[in-house]
């Protein structure tokens, strides 16, 4: 058995470092729309111009494109055994989307990993991660907005797999190492040893 993960949590809340270091460890891809937004952007294709418009003032990428994009990514052969999602499902929408996808694909989501952390805190890291990478979203005014975009649309898919079952809740604050040891507990001890 293999582990179908999705990874959830405000901007800033470490979800690409963890998801790196839990999926290295788990042994199943780490699923990235943002990371697949930045690759398109960077190569100026059409689909990254539209996004870097969406992303630059803090606003969510139209559902349909990140619906495909994930459709073609666990649909390839790596994905077959398991995979960390991070970023994906963001609203209600692409939670019915991806039901649709793993029906497709004759599999499910194991569960639903929120990395809880206080708004301060996210502001913080963000502000930070700016001058670091020189990242143009991660400016005050867009941060907050981001926030509240997640807060309206993204935490009712975290509703809707609680309401599953599915929903493994873990405190983001603290170091890389010790949010890492909490998920990877709180993954097994909910689904249990593979």
């Amino acid at each position: 058995m293999s582990y179908r993960l999705i990874l959830v949590g405000p901007p800033g809340a470490g979800k690409g470092t963890q998801a790196k270091i839990v999926s290295e460890k788990l042994g199943i891809p780490a699923i990235s729309t943002g990371d697949i937004f930045r690759a398109e952007i960077k190569s100026g294709s059409d689909i990254g111009n539209l996004a870097a418009d969406y992303i630059q003032h803090g606003n969510l990428v139209p559902d349909e494109v990140p619906d495909e994009i994930v459709r073609r990514r666990l649909a390839q052969p790596d994905a077959a055994n398991g995979f960390l999602l991070d970023g994906y499902p963001r609203n209600t929408h692409q939670v019915e989307a991806l039901d649709k996808i793993l029906d497709e694909l004759g599999t499910h989501i194991d569960a639903i990993v929120e990395i809880v952390v206080p708004d301060q805190d996210i502001v913080r890291r963000l502000l930070s991660r700016a001058k670091i990478e020189g990242r143009k979203d991660d400016r005050a005014d867009v941060i907050h907005h981001r926030i509240n975009v997640y807060r309206l649309e993204t935490e009712p898919v975290v509703e809707a797999y609680e309401e599953r079952g599915q929903l493994i809740a873990v405190d983001g604050t603290g170091t890389v190492g010790e949010v890492y040891e909490r998920l990877l507990a709180a993954i097994k001890m909910h689904i249990g040893e593979k």
